[in-house]
């Protein structure tokens, strides 16, 4: 078995600093895993995963400070298909209790929820008490993805644009941390992705029907996200819109926004040894 050469790459000065950075064992393990690394690509890797840590770290003090003060979180993430929401999740996640918080990434709606309040089908995986809750696509579905596809009618899209925004005014009154973020991507980008998911093994399932015609449907999806910006943009739950062509950048602002936005307690001592890098 040959060893993978690393891509040629211009030379750079690296610093001693960085040659450390380098020597650690998830830059080894991510030079020797690649065809497509070079050792740029790696160091910047391994100081989004330094710089990670250090926000993971806070997310532990944030769900500490929502359970011990029982406080409820409802973290919004949206976007086009392929921009990188679950990742985002995921990453934000890592290393919190699990007990104290729920993933909530719902499929199409059943025969009898179809019948139901459209929120319904939301309200019942609302927090607890010292509960943060993430929805990967939430009742935004019905402003942007359902019109787009024909999902929905047209009195039931203009019924969810009258109402959500005295159903998010209601959440806030219930003194629920409301945080809703958008992930914006090119086209290019999203096609880039799609092609990435169809071509490998462990990803195409992800790819479905509603993906095989985001592209086509691009200017469509944009004119209704434009009006749901335009609409749904308030001051007691405003939209955070994230640049999201690049994955780790994207993450990082992601995390950095939820921490931002919530006035948790920064002071809680937390052993970085309980994260391992």
């Amino acid at each position: 078995m040959k060893p993978k050469a690393v891509k040629n790459e211009k030379k750079t000065n690296y610093s001693s600093k960085d040659l450390k950075l380098l020597n650690k064992d998830k830059a080894l393990v991510n030079l020797l895993s690649r065809d497509d690394t070079t050792l740029t690509k790696t160091l910047r890797y391994v100081k989004f995963e330094r710089r990670l840590k250090k926000l993971q770290l806070e997310m532990i003090k944030l769900q500490n400070w929502v359970y011990e003060k029982n406080k409820k979180v409802i973290v919004v993430f949206e976007g086009r298909d392929a921009a990188g929401k679950g990742g985002a999740i995921r990453r934000a996640t890592q290393n919190l209790n699990p007990r104290k918080l729920r993933v909530i990434a719902l499929p199409k709606p059943s025969d009898t929820e179809q019948g139901q309040w459209y929120f319904q089908r939301y309200v019942q995986h609302f927090p607890k008490n010292g509960e943060i809750v993430f929805f990967d696509r939430s009742w935004y579905n019905r402003a942007v993805v359902e019109p787009v596809n024909g999902f929905c009618s047209k009195d039931q899209y203009s019924n969810f644009m009258k109402h959500v925004n005295s159903f998010e005014q209601m959440i806030v009154d219930d003194d629920i941390i409301l945080l809703k973020v958008y992930f914006s991507i090119s086209k290019n980008t999203q096609q880039k992705r799609f092609n990435e998911i169809k071509a490998s093994s462990l990803k195409k399932w992800k790819f479905t029907e509603v993906d095989g015609k985001a592209q086509k449907l691009w200017d469509k999806y944009t004119k209704y996200k434009d009006e749901m910006f335009k609409k749904t943009n308030t001051k007691i739950a405003p939209w955070n819109i994230i640049s999201a062509d690049r994955k780790i950048d994207a993450r990082i602002e992601a995390i950095n926004l939820i921490l931002k936005n919530i006035s948790y307690d920064k002071s809680t001592q937390i052993h970085s040894k309980e994260i391992k890098f």
